[in-house]
C-alpha cells in the first residue's frame, strides 16, 4: 500500500510539503501505475494529493469521528481513486479523486455514528449530512412553523419521503444505547436487557405441544394401519413427504393412470377420516 508505515502526524506534515504536480507529470505517473503497476509512481501521485484528502477530511470533524481516522479514511479513498483512474479521459486526477475521497469519508462517518446502519440510499445519506442545515434554513424562511410542517418542507427540499426524515431525526437525536446498561447507578440494578420479552414458547407450552404431537402421531399411525399397502404408499408419498410426489410419477411407478391414482388417494382419505373420527371426533376436520 502506498502509505504503509506512515503515522497520521507524519502524513499531515509530508502532505504540506508535497510537490504540486503539473498536468503532464500527473498524466505520466497515472499511466505508469495503470499500465506497469509502478509502485513508485503511485506513491508520488498519492503523496502529491494528500493535501487535498486532508483538507476534505477536516470538513467531517464536526460529526465526532477522530481526526486520525478521518485522515486514514481519506487516504484510502485517494488510493481507490488512483487505482480506478483512467488518465486517457482528459480529466485531472484531483477532480476524479474528490468524489472517491468524499464517498469514503461519508461511509466511514455514517458507520462510526451508530452500530445500526444509518443510511443505505443516496436520499438517506443526503439527509444525514444536510438535515440540520436545511432544517435550520427552512425554519427561518418559513417563520418557525410547527415540527410537522417543517418535516414536510425538509422532505420536499431534499427529495425524500417524510418517513425518512422522521427516521433520520430519531437516529440523530442520540447515540446508541447499550441493553447491558444498568437501570440504576445505585446498588445492583437490573440491566435493560432483563426487561425484554422472551418470544420463545414457555416450558409448559413446549411440553403440551410435544404431547399433542405424540397423540396425533399415534392416531395417524393407527388410521394408516387400516389402509392397503398401495393406499399407504400413495398417501405417504403424496401427503407425508416434502415435497410430495405427483400423481403422474406415482402412476408410472404403480403402472396406473393419474386418474386411478387420484381415485385411490381419495378413497384412502375417506378411510382415514372414518378411523380418525372414531378415535377423536372432529379431529379429521383439523388435518
Amino acid at each position: 500500500m502506498a502509505l504503509d508505515g506512515y503515522t497520521d502526524q507524519r502524513m499531515s506534515r509530508q502532505a504540506m510539503r508535497a510537490e504540486l504536480l503539473d498536468a503532464e507529470t500527473e498524466l505520466k505517473l497515472a499511466r505508469a501505475w495503470r499500465d506497469e503497476r509502478d509502485q513508485a509512481a503511485l506513491n508520488r501521485l498519492i503523496h502529491a494529493y494528500m493535501r487535498l484528502a486532508i483538507s476534505m477530511a477536516v470538513k467531517f470533524r464536526r460529526y465526532g469521528t477522530p481526526m486520525n481516522d478521518l485522515i486514514q479514511t481519506a487516504a484510502l479513498g485517494l488510493m481507490k481513486a488512483a487505482d480506478r483512474f483512467d488518465p486517457d479521459r482528459g480529466v485531472r486526477f484531483s477532480t476524479y479523486a474528490v468524489w472517491w475521497v468524499k464517498a469514503e469519508l461519508q461511509d466511514h462517518v455514517m458507520r462510526d455514528w451508530s452500530l445500526v446502519r444509518t443510511g443505505s440510499t443516496s436520499g438517506q445519506k443526503a439527509l444525514f449530512f444536510n438535515l440540520a442545515r436545511v432544517r435550520a434554513r427552512l425554519d427561518r424562511e418559513m417563520g418557525h412553523p410547527g415540527p410537522g410542517a417543517l418535516r414536510v418542507a425538509v422532505a420536499e427540499e431534499l427529495g425524500v419521503s417524510l418517513s425518512d426524515v422522521e427516521m433520520m431525526e430519531a437516529r440523530l437525536s442520540g447515540g446508541d444505547f447499550s441493553l447491558n446498561a444498568v437501570q440504576s447507578s445505585e446498588g445492583e440494578g437490573r440491566e435493560w436487557v432483563d426487561l425484554l420479552e422472551d418470544d420463545a414458547p414457555r416450558p409448559a407450552e413446549v411440553v403440551e405441544a410435544a404431547h399433542d404431537r405424540d397423540v396425533l402421531r399415534s392416531w395417524l399411525t393407527q388410521a394408516m394401519a387400516g389402509l392397503t399397502a398401495r393406499e399407504r404408499l400413495i398417501v405417504t408419498e403424496r401427503q407425508l413427504r416434502s415435497p410430495g410426489r405427483t400423481l403422474e410419477s406415482l402412476g408410472q411407478e404403480l403402472g396406473l393412470s393419474k386418474e386411478r391414482v387420484r381415485q385411490i388417494e381419495a378413497a384412502a382419505h375417506g378411510k382415514l377420516r372414518v378411523a380418525l373420527e372414531t378415535d377423536a371426533p372432529g379431529i379429521a376436520d383439523l388435518l
